[in-house]
Parts: structure tokens; sequence; C-alpha cells
């Protein structure tokens, strides 16, 4: 009788034991390894939509034939043969669509955020036009003049070279930055507009201002849809 007792008190120790030996394992697999299954999944903020990456291989196409044309440009007319400045005004103001292009390497160097003209209608749509007082932009080949101090500070003057921007000059169009401006992207949200010039951050200027001021030859500036 004790024989059978003890037999008993034995086998519901040995259960006990391997139960507690069992759920220990698996906590401990599970705080030590944590199986895949168990873990959240998380979406790649980077991964752009379908139309997000066709308009950026859009832009890339106009910006690698534009660059082409502005070379063949620079070849004919004396500018800076190393860089070049373009910008896409087919692109979001939220987005960076100045361009500092680098023509020996084939490829942009920097970029960073420039606002268009307001138009008078304040349009979100750019509207373009040479004519005076439109506050537009206006699209076309400008080569950079002399620095001064204007009502913005430092400040570029511009010489429009096309049929498109022929008056940029007598309008008052010049490269200059505003507080305004932010440096990095703000898309989809927008940027304020100017009066028709290329606006950018004092901080994307005063970059802008090591090319222009340390090449011997005028730097072009293209602004294209």
């Amino acid at each position: 009788m004790p024989n059978k007792i003890f037999m008993k008190i034995a086998r519901r120790t040995l259960v006990l034991t391997a139960g507690l030996f069992l759920t220990a394992s698996a906590f401990g697999y599970y705080f030590w390894y944590k199986p895949k299954h168990k873990s959240p999944s998380k979406t790649h903020t980077l991964v752009s939509t379908p139309n997000e990456a066709a308009d950026k291989k859009e832009a890339l196409l106009r910006l690698n034939k534009k660059a082409s044309e502005a070379k063949d440009y620079i070849a004919d007319h004396g500018f800076d043969d190393r860089y070049c400045f373009l910008m896409d005004m087919r692109m979001p103001s939220g987005k960076n669509r100045f361009f500092v292009y680098d023509l020996e390497e084939g490829s942009v160097e920097i970029a960073g955020l420039v606002a268009h003209g307001s138009g008078n209608s304040y349009s979100a749509t750019p509207v373009f036009s040479n004519t005076p007082n439109s506050n537009c932009t206006s699209l076309g080949r400008y080569k950079i003049g002399k620095s001064y101090q204007g009502q913005f500070g430092l400040a570029y003057k511009l010489y429009g070279l096309d049929k498109t921007n022929s008056k940029a000059f007598d309008r008052f169009v010049v490269l200059h930055a505003h507080e305004c401006i932010p440096n990095d992207e703000v898309a989809p949200a927008t940027i304020c507009k100017s009066w028709g010039c290329p606006t950018v951050s004092p901080a994307f200027l005063k970059k802008l201002k090591s090319y222009i001021d340390t090449s011997s030859k005028p730097v072009l500036l293209w602004i294209y849809y």
C-alpha cells in the first residue's frame, strides 16, 4: 500500500515538473528569440507610390535632356563649362527643383527649393509670362550677373537670353533669398510665391554663392517646364 501511494506521488511530481519545464521553455523561447510571426509588420516609409515613381522618372528625363542642351549652349556662348543651374517648374514647389548640375560628372551636385512667380491671379499652378508687372516666372535661359545688396540682402542680377524672358532685367527679376523658403522639402505642402524672381532659402543661396563667385565665367541658369 505505501508503495502505491509513493508511486502516485512520484507520477504527479513528474507530470508537474514536466509541465513547469515546458512552460518555462516556451516562455524562454519567446522572450529570447521573439518569433517573427509575433512581430508587428512595419510599412517602409521610403517606398514611392507608382505615381510618385513615374513623376520622378519623368523629372529625371527632363533634367538630363535639359542638361545636354545646356552643355551645347554653354560650349557656343562662353559660360562656365563645369556647372549650370537648372530649375524644373513642372515639379511641385514643395519639392527640390533647383538643381546645381555638374556637367563633367553628368549628375546633380546639390538641389534645393525655389519659389515661382505668383502671377496676378495667385493661382496654385505656375503661370509664365515675360510681361512687366505680371509677377510671373519667365521661362528660358539666363546669364547670372553681378551680385549686389538689395531689399532682401544678397542678390544676383539676371539677364534673359530668350524671347520668353528678354524683359527679365527690366522687370527686376533677380536671384535672391527669402526667409519664407524652407531649407528642406515640405511636399505635399507648397511654399510661398515670389513676384517672378527665382527665390531660394538663405542657406541655399549661400551654397549657390560659392559656385557663382568662384567661377571665372558667367553661370547659366535655365528655368524650364
